[in-house]
């Protein structure tokens, strides 16, 4: 009898696994305290997991396959992935264990070091979802200095012929399109309802909480609005190629008070369960566009594409080339701690209220919300990677460590000493104004630097270039504000200095 592991994370339908039903196999998946409590958890991440999996099992049974199948309160779960292995292998004389390679580093260690420990057969096999190996990424930037995503990204568009005109030109004559992807949504073009699913997941929130599962963030358990299914993930697909493609690369990097998802597809947390696998992603939204050129600039499908083909493999690529290192990096040498009001979005500045508020919310923001609002203030205000690495993987649906970590210790808090980003992503007030309406009916006022009713950005972003001149005046893109810096009245940046301090001193005042 073969044993095959499922983890959350791998609800791929179209695996090869699955093409044939093996009376001799037995698949075995499970809702563990092992995987709800290393880290907080947003209770709608919890939840969407829970349910997904619940469905992927039943779907699996509904096909004729063997799947054992634990629930959290299941009175044979002993919430831990070895012990309830070496049971199962125990119960049903096991003389095989098969898994998928996990996308988790911690999650890889402990499988191989199962195995190690057990004396049948194992093997383990490819997840069939990326479309990059784990050392593809390591091998493109063999000899290389610096791992330029930009590159990467148009390598990739080669190797599967994505939107090329031949095997070296691109489509519109130009590989990036990202100038095109800046404009501030005003109120038009109008953005559509949201697709809604409206799920009752009352009895599984119950579960949840009655098992003792801490965790953190808002739910409606009558209206659950994630899509928890395959079927429902391609539904949203569909949808976002039909109703948001068209102006979603325009306005991607946009945000607004009253609008959380703009133009966005909300697809992520069905791609990082594996439910929709990037290819077929790429290939719709790609089908899609063609067929409606008339309606569609390719601007707002590279955008899309170069999310998926380029950043999300890039960023699994570093992961793997880093790890486990990369989880220690501290380049900056920041030791502050998060403010209270990340977990209760009680904050003055309007731009960080809305953004945590709605996090807390949709258990979702998208990514400029994430790097220019959010990481953008806890860089600014030096709070140490870990805290911030453990508060994006806990209140994001969609944040799994293979591309939390990477984004945030990455690219937002340039902990990696500019691994992936080459300047950190920083800015004033100027550069949030500029983005969003949130300035607006703001507390404090952008336009001033230190007084009691400035805007806490801007103190914070020339005293953090103050503070870390020293590590970055080799750095030719910091170049230009580090003279601007250098040019600066000596006590006009004492005194933004000052107020820089006592924001970050008393942040959860601010």
């Amino acid at each position: 009898m073969v044993l095959r592991l499922i983890l959350g994370d791998q609800l791929n339908q179209q695996h090869s696994w699955f093409q044939d039903i093996d009376e001799e196999v037995c698949y075995f998946m499970a809702e563990m305290r092992q995987e709800t409590d290393y880290v907080k958890h947003h209770i709608q991440k919890v939840t969407a997991f829970f349910l997904s999996m619940r469905n992927f099992s039943e779907g699996l049974k509904n096909q004729g396959f063997d799947v054992v199948y634990y629930t959290l309160d299941d009175p044979r779960n002993q919430q831990d992935l070895v012990k309830n292995l070496s049971q199962i292998i125990k119960e049903k004389n096991i003389t095989r264990f098969e898994y998928q390679l996990p996308d988790e580093y911690r999650l890889d260690q402990q499988l191989k070091g199962f195995c190690d420990t057990i004396d049948i057969d194992t093997n383990a096999f490819d997840t069939e979802h990326f479309l990059t190996s784990r050392t593809d990424f390591e091998n493109f930037f063999d000899g290389k200095k610096q791992y330029v995503m930009e590159y990467f990204y148009r390598y990739m568009r080669k190797r599967y012929d994505i939107m090329m005109l031949d095997s070296k030109n691109p489509e519109g004559g130009k590989w990036n399109f990202d100038q095109s992807n800046r404009k501030k949504w005003t109120g038009s073009p109008e953005i559509p309802n949201e697709k809604t699913y409206n799920h009752d997941v009352a009895s599984i929130v119950s579960l949840i909480r009655d098992q003792g599962v801490q965790t953190i963030g808002n739910i409606d358990s009558k209206r659950f609005n994630w899509p928890i299914s395959r079927e429902e993930s391609l539904d949203l697909l569909n949808y976002f190629c039909k109703h948001l493609l068209q102006f979603f690369g325009d306005y991607q990097d946009a945000m607004h008070e009253e609008q959380k998802f703009l133009f966005h597809s909300r697809l992520s947390f069905a791609m990082n369960s594996k439910m929709l696998s990037p290819k077929e992603v790429i290939g719709t939204v790609v089908t899609y566009w063609r067929e409606h050129q008339d309606d569609i600039n390719i601007s707002q499908v590279e955008g899309f594409v170069r999310q998926i083909l380029g950043w999300r493999e890039y960023m699994r690529g570093m992961y793997w080339a880093k790890m486990p290192d990369y989880k220690g990096l501290n380049a900056l040498d920041n030791h502050n701690t998060l403010p209270d009001f990340f977990w209760t979005a009680d904050t003055k500045m309007n731009c960080v209220h809305h953004a945590i508020k709605q996090s807390l919310d949709e258990a979702y923001a998208h990514h400029i919300q994430r790097l220019m609002i959010t990481g953008n203030y806890a860089l600014l205000t030096q709070i140490h990677p870990d805290a911030v690495d453990e508060w994006y993987l806990g209140i994001y649906i969609d944040a799994i460590e293979w591309v939390e970590i990477t984004n945030t210790r990455g690219m937002s808090q340039f902990a990696d000493g500019g691994l992936v980003a080459t300047k950190p992503y920083v800015s004033s007030g100027s550069y949030i104004n500029k983005m969003s309406d949130y300035c607006k009916n703001c507390h404090y006022k952008v336009s001033k630097k230190v007084e009691e009713d400035a805007c806490p950005f801007n103190a914070l972003y020339w005293n953090f270039l103050n503070e870390k001149r020293a590590y970055f005046s080799s750095n030719q893109r910091m170049r230009m504000m580090l003279n601007l810096l250098d040019k600066m009245d000596k006590d006009q940046l004492m005194s933004l200095k000052k107020r820089a301090n006592d924001i970050i001193q008393n942040a959860d005042e601010y």
